[in-house]
Formats: structure tokens, sequence, C-alpha cells
């Protein structure tokens, strides 16, 4: 077994663990932390397969600002347990064969007859100066352009959608007109008053 073999077994087993932790963890913070946990091993297994561009992207985006995210709502909201886990018993069958469902429908999905190493070998190892970055731009502008530009139209309705789902008109509102807070002038606001000084004696 090579050493990179290794690396990527241990990868393996920590990212199974964490997911795993992650669904059982009674602490919402420690589920959380656990989730980090799988998403560094999953950079390091994308570290493997010579996508560095992915990988970091992954560690600045999910690690570095969802999960403080995350973290800060979870902090904050103060979550009882306690109701949470009050129906766990009987909704337990139920969710059991949910799992076992999934589990065979990724293994008759992803198993080793369809991408095992003889289906989809290991990556050809690059030059020094071979650039990730690059060759994703390529791809992702030209065999993959109108999938790309699909996607954008996309996320450019959900987020008009989102913005009209939460710009709701409440009398009760007070808004503020950026013009007006810009016209404003001195005599309007500051208003001069004099007056006799008065002594305590």
């Amino acid at each position: 077994m090579s050493f990179e073999q290794i690396i990527f077994y241990t990868f393996s087993a920590i990212l199974v663990f964490a997911g795993l932790r992650v669904i059982t963890a009674r602490n919402p913070v420690h589920a959380a932390m656990f989730l980090v946990l799988a998403f560094f091993t999953s950079a390091g297994l994308w570290l493997l397969l010579e996508a560095e561009f992915l990988a970091i992207t992954l560690v600045l985006v999910y690690v570095g600002a969802v999960m403080v995210l995350f973290l800060f709502v979870v902090m904050m909201l103060d979550i009882n347990l306690a109701p949470l886990r009050e129906g766990f018993t009987r909704y337990l069958p139920l969710g059991g064969a949910v799992a076992v469902a999934i589990v065979m429908e990724l293994y008759l999905t992803l198993g080793a007859d369809r991408f095992g190493l003889k289906q989809i070998p290991s990556p050809v190892p690059h030059a020094a100066d071979y650039s990730n970055t690059k060759e994703l731009g390529r791809i992702l502008y030209t065999e993959y352009v109108y999938a790309f530009e699909i996607a954008a139209a996309v996320l450019l309705v959900a987020i008009i959608a989102a913005i009209v789902l939460t710009m709701r008109k409440r009398p009760e509102t007070k808004r503020q007109d950026p013009a007006k807070q810009s016209a404003v002038r001195r005599q309007d606001r500051v208003r001069l008053v004099k007056m006799k000084a008065e002594s305590n004696d």
C-alpha cells in the first residue's frame, strides 16, 4: 500500500466518523464542529485528486464563512434540546427504514462496479506549472458554458424571489429616504435659542 493510499483511507475514515458524529451529537455546537472537521477532511481528499482550487474554496467559503454563521446562530438561539428529543424513539423505526433505503440506493448507484478504479482511475499527475484554476475556468466557460449560464439565471431568480418575499409593506415600519437625508440643511434641523444666563444664588 502506497503512502497516498494510506492518506486517502485515513482521511476517508475521519470523514465518515465526522459525518456520523454530525447526526448523532447531542449538542448542536459539537455537531457543527464535527461538520467543520468533515469539511477539512473533504478538502484533503480533493487535494489528493489535484483539485486545489475546490479544496481551498471549500475551506474558505464553508469553514470560514458558512460554519461561522451556523455557530453564531446556534449559540445565540440557545436551543432547548429537550422538546426535540421527545419523539426520537417513536420515529426511530421509520427513520431507520429510511436510512437503510438511502444506504441501499447509494450502494446501487455508487458501487465499486460503477465507481471503482477500473472505471475511474486515479488522476494523472501533472507538471508543477499546471494551473488547476485555469483548467477549471477553461472547462467551465467552454464545455459547460450553457449550464453555467442557466445556473446563474436560476440563482438570480432565487435572489429576486427572496427579496420580494421579505419586502413586506408594514404600516408601522419606519423607512428612511437617503435622498431626503442628503438634502437636509442645518437650518431645518438645528434651532439656536438665545436666553439670559441664570444664577443659582
